[in-house]
């Protein structure tokens, strides 16, 4: 994990990008590379109390708008139906639930969603944009399925390549 503090600018920037304030900001877990954020690491319990399992938010827009892509062309369906014909993507992909909870214990245990990860973890594919910020927030090699849909989304966006239009 590559977590750096968030700045007031990062909070500028996630500001622009979700089109409101950010909340529960732990810190930034993965930037572009002109520095803004791509992937914020939120708290477990939101500021006003609500229990929020997704730890790792992707929020560059055109890293959201190429997964919203994968998505409504139906790449979750094919993903969960590899879930239950191979083994070994299925236990890489459980093995990256169990990071993904160990991690966010690290932050606190919330009752309400103690065991829950995120995007569907580790038993369906429910939300790509969880998986591939996940992905980049832990690198390669940790969550299968957000490392693929990364690969597929190469042609759209990648983390190496600038497509910034966040002025602050």
């Amino acid at each position: 994990m590559t977590d750096t503090p968030a700045t007031d600018r990062d909070l500028a920037v996630l500001e622009a990008q979700l089109g409101r304030v950010p909340r529960g900001v732990v810190a930034i877990a993965a930037r572009c590379v002109c520095g803004n954020p791509t992937v914020v690491h939120t708290a477990p319990r939101l500021p006003d109390g609500t229990p929020f399992p997704t730890q790792y938010y992707l929020t560059h827009p055109d890293a959201v708008s190429a997964v919203s892509t994968l998505e409504a062309d139906g790449v979750m369906k094919t993903m969960q139906a590899r879930l239950g014909e191979e083994p070994e993507l299925a236990a890489a992909y459980r093995a990256a639930h169990e990071r993904y909870l160990e991690e966010r214990y690290a932050l606190g245990d919330v009752e309400e969603i103690h065991g829950i990860s995120a995007g569907g973890m580790p038993d369906r594919v429910k939300c790509l944009h969880v998986l591939v910020g996940h992905a980049l927030a832990a690198g390669p090699g940790v969550n299968p399925l957000g490392d693929e849909a990364l690969a597929l989304i190469a042609h759209a966006w990648t983390p190496d390549r600038c497509t910034c239009a966040v002025e602050v």
